[in-house]
């Protein structure tokens, strides 16, 4: 070992043997044994979290003072809380961000194919044509309309969503979202959503069924099982003379046959699932959709993919929007404030290596004696420099 390195490991090195410190090392490490027998014994997880938090960082702590000297133990626990704080922050929203994503991704799909107009038609065609690209899962036709919902005196704005039941599943977590009367598949989907009649116009003989958000079912205070009305204010509307001779708004009573909760406030609060077919009825507008979702392999590549699949639909009147432009204002928010939240935090790491640069300081200002005994041996300024820089 280079004799830099011996004097500056004596400078940090000062086994202490104070009965004090290894009792409240005990205590420490029975904290933390306690903390994890909490945690896979009981239900009081965060209480056994937090235990075995303070029990590690005392054992930590205590365990550096039995070897090193106080301004070194400071000093090593200090970088590494900064540095742990800075990690635990990045962590969270980190975590938070793909926790957000991935809901926002299970009520909406990975990439929207809409069309210029209102006669989306040949949306058959589009699903054929963009299921055989590569990196394309799936891909399912939605119509989308903004009207009315009512039960007894409550009403509520709604987005009314129709879907085909048997394909939503495929580029939706409707099925995993879906809480009363219970978790479903992929392939129960259309016993909830089913129509009023079949493809062939023949009546089924029930009510259509619509899904609510939880939020929408608790502020209409309904239930699976029970009716509300679907009014569309704008289908009787004379948009050529505004007069009051025309139809009445049009209104069709469903049953509530599931509830879901997405954990978005906007989302189980204003949108509601139909049949594709009765969506399509009760706007009058025939066997034309609004547009198609698509489900993708990999959904950081969507913003390319997009592009992909506008070419191969012959670009205008078709057009797409990838699930970032869906959230955008929101996706810039939360990584600019993990951003800002790394050099904010990041300072505290500064903050520890000044410390660290301050205690190197009053040990050379404590040391003058030795550096001369050690100067007048020999030792040049470069070593007596590199025993300070191995200390640090």
């Amino acid at each position: 070992m280079p004799y830099e390195l011996f004097v500056g490991w004596r400078y940090l090195y000062s086994r202490r043997r104070s009965s004090a410190v290894w009792i409240t090392l005990l205590i420490c490490a029975l904290v933390c044994a306690g903390g994890v027998a909490l945690f896979f014994g009981t239900s009081h997880k965060a209480f056994a979290a937090i235990m075995m938090l303070v029990g590690m960082l005392g054992s930590v702590a205590c365990a550096l003072l039995i070897i090193f000297s106080t301004f070194t133990a400071i000093s090593v626990m200090g970088v590494s809380i900064g540095v742990s704080i800075l990690i635990w922050v990045l962590s969270v929203t980190s975590g938070f961000q793909d926790e957000f994503r991935n809901k926002e991704l299970g009520v909406n799909a990975h990439i929207l194919i809409l069309k210029y107009g209102l006669d989306f038609s040949e949306y058959r065609k589009v699903m054929r044509t963009t299921e055989a690209m590569p990196g394309v899962k799936a891909a399912a036709p939605f119509v989308f309309n903004e009207m009315m919902i009512s039960r007894g005196q409550r009403l509520s704005g709604v987005l009314v969503k129709g879907v085909d039941p048997k394909r939503v599943g495929r580029v939706l977590d409707l099925p995993k979202h879906i809480s009363k009367p219970q978790r479903i598949k992929e392939g129960e989907l259309p016993r909830l959503l089913r129509p009023s009649e079949d493809a062939a116009g023949r009546s089924l003989g029930a009510p259509p069924g619509i899904v609510l958000g939880q939020d929408l079912a608790d502020k209409l205070d309904v239930k699976v099982g029970e009716t509300v009305r679907l009014i569309s204010p704008l289908s009787g509307l004379d948009v050529a003379g505004w007069s009051a001779a025309g139809e009445i708004p049009r209104s069709r009573d469903l049953q509530v046959t599931g509830i879901f909760f997405s954990g978005f406030n906007e989302y189980d609060r204003r949108l509601v699932y139909v049949h594709l077919r009765e969506a399509q009825a009760f706007m009058d507008q025939g066997d034309v959709v609004t547009g198609v979702d698509l489900k993708i392999r990999d959904v950081f590549a969507a913003k390319l993919l997009a592009r992909d699949v506008v070419k191969a639909l012959g670009g205008s009147p078709f057009r797409t929007i990838d699930w970032s432009e869906l959230n955008h204002n929101l996706f810039t928010a939360l990584s600019i404030q993990k951003l800002f939240l790394r050099i904010i935090i990041g300072f505290i790491v500064v903050v520890a290596a000044f410390n660290v640069l301050a205690a190197l300081t009053v040990l050379v200002f404590r040391k003058t004696r030795e550096i001369s005994i050690l100067k007048s041996m020999g030792m040049s300024s470069a070593g007596v420099a590199r025993i300070f820089m191995s200390t640090g």
